[in-house]
């Protein structure tokens, strides 16, 4: 019995004292109090504790440390069973052995048989050289539970630290990634291989640091300014999830009334067409008690994405932004929404969609980056998903890329329209461009040009771009007062939630990756 307590609290040490100093000098936490902060008080059941590598050469024998630089098990959120590991900075810089990536792989492993949700928390400065190509199987091995973990349960990456080399791919993998600010980077090659083969300088920070990974790269989802504030966000995220693929999404206790209206609602939408709105505006409104979770909030920013409650029923939000690039599709806004249409349908939540969208984005730069094949994701993330889908078109839905948000051609279950919406082949400017070509050529300057469009444009919107016209042919199911429009939300909600739908048999898709 000493033994054991004596072993315990030598496992517990990581890699001693000094380390552990070193690790809140840096302003990070361990591998352990992470995981103390983020998991139901004394909840956690830690396995293989007592695991050391097996490993003599570069007389790394000289260097056992209990756990081995990881610590896995289980333990509840909320009352919720998940698995977890830790990497621990402290024992070799976190670095990846061989019997380190079995002791992650194992919890990996019982995360899938009980079907749990699995949480990694990275901070590791890779590979463990000293061990070649044992350590570089480790990764792979990893990456193949995480393949196969993919839509089955839902897997969460915290970036506390370095996060570099092959590492990088396990979170990436994943379904959502969170960085701490200015304490975590995450890189394929790090500054000094970029300065050796490019000539380029530059920082960690810069390179993959947080603020980029959510500006530029899009790679992380969330930001925290701290490890607390980022473990808070990890335990908030997963109240919207379930456990697995097999069950529905959480159901909360909803305390906001199912009709309550807005009256600001129906004045919202600017009298002039050009003139742009915030559209979390009506995202706040709508949700119970004005909360939304927003996934990727500084890339892509004329889409938005995340979670709310209806009546206390998790559901996904994708939304057109008029307060960015006008709200049109770019490839970044398309890849970003595409694969969280993806997320909600494999884990049985709701689609509720907010149309204000213009078009897609216009200009070469687009069309040489792939601009076709990013925005046929989002069609095709939509077309397959079988969960409920609600579509509310605030404003303008023009041309393809009405098609591409949650149509009623792309099994759209209901779709509304607020009085406000605009739909057609494209604006009315456009539209009286190539309508009127030939009489506008006859106009002798733009000044009579400009009175010829805004003349015929009133006569367009009568007869082609209000909701009337779809609603006519049954592609808009209502048109709704937008004060209603969460009591409109949580009764189809109510009424879809015992909807089946299928997708033909097939291996799998060939989506436009």
């Amino acid at each position: 019995m000493k033994r054991l307590i004596a072993e315990r609290e030598k496992a517990r040490l990581g890699g001693g004292e000094k380390r552990i100093e070193a690790q809140h000098s840096k302003g990070k936490f361990t591998a352990r109090e992470r995981i103390d902060m983020l998991l139901d008080e004394g909840s956690f059941e830690e396995y293989d504790m007592f695991v050391t590598h097996r490993t003599s050469d570069f007389e790394l024998d000289k260097e056992l440390y209990l756990s081995d630089g990881v610590i896995t098990g289980h333990g509840t959120i909320d009352g919720r069973t998940v698995y977890i590991f830790s990497q621990d900075f402290t024992v070799l810089g976190g670095s990846l052995s061989e019997t380190n990536a079995l002791k992650i792989c194992k919890i990996m492993d019982q995360a899938m048989k009980v079907g749990a949700p699995l949480i990694g928390i990275n901070d590791s400065g890779g590979a463990r050289i000293q061990e070649g190509v044992r350590s570089l199987a480790g990764y792979a091995s990893i990456f193949q539970r995480n393949i196969m973990a993919s839509g089955v349960i839902p897997q969460i990456s915290a970036i506390f630290g370095p996060c570099a080399g092959g590492a990088v791919y396990s979170p990436a993998l994943t379904d959502f990634i969170l960085m701490s600010d200015k304490t975590s980077c995450m890189f394929v090659t790090g500054p000094k291989v970029v300065k050796t083969v490019t000539g380029e300088t530059i920082s960690d920070e810069d390179l993959g640091g947080a603020s980029m990974h959510a500006t530029k790269s899009g790679v992380t989802h969330f930001v925290g300014a701290d490890e607390k504030e980022s473990i808070l966000l990890i335990r908030k995220l997963l109240s919207y999830l379930p456990q697995n693929n097999l069950e529905e999404p959480p159901v909360s206790v909803c305390d906001d009334p199912a009709d309550r209206i807005d009256e600001n609602l129906n004045t919202i939408i600017p009298e002039k067409p050009s003139i742009p709105y915030d559209v979390k505006d009506i995202i706040h409104s709508i949700a119970d008690n004005g909360e939304f979770l927003e996934v990727q909030r500084q890339y892509a920013r004329n889409i938005v994405i995340g979670f709310v409650t209806f009546n206390g029923i998790s559901t996904g939000i994708v939304a057109n932004q008029p307060n960015y690039l006008a709200g049109c599709l770019d490839i970044n806004a398309s890849r970003k929404s595409a694969r969280f249409v993806r997320f909600c349908d494999a884990f049985n939540i709701p689609i509720v969609t907010l149309v204000d969208v213009p078009g897609f984005l216009p200009g070469s730069a687009q069309e040489f980056d792939g601009i076709i094949t990013n925005g046929a994701k989002l069609i095709f993330a939509y077309g397959e998903a079988t969960v409920p889908k609600i579509t509310v078109i605030l404003r303008k839905a023009y041309g393809g890329a009405y098609c591409v948000m949650s149509s009623k051609q792309l099994r759209g279950d209901v779709n509304y329209a607020w009085p406000t919406a605009e739909i057609a082949v494209m604006g009315p400017r456009g539209a009286i461009e190539v309508l009127y070509n030939r009489e506008l050529k006859k106009l002798s300057n733009d000044e009579e040009r400009a009175r010829f469009v805004a003349d015929n444009a009133s006569e367009y919107r009568e007869k082609f771009s209000n909701p009337y016209e779809a609603a006519k042919y049954g592609y808009i199911d209502d048109i709704i007062e937008p004060r209603n429009t969460r009591f409109r939300i949580i009764r189809a909600l109510q009424t879809l939630s015992t909807k089946k739908d299928s997708n033909p048999p097939k291996k799998h898709s060939t989506l436009p990756l």
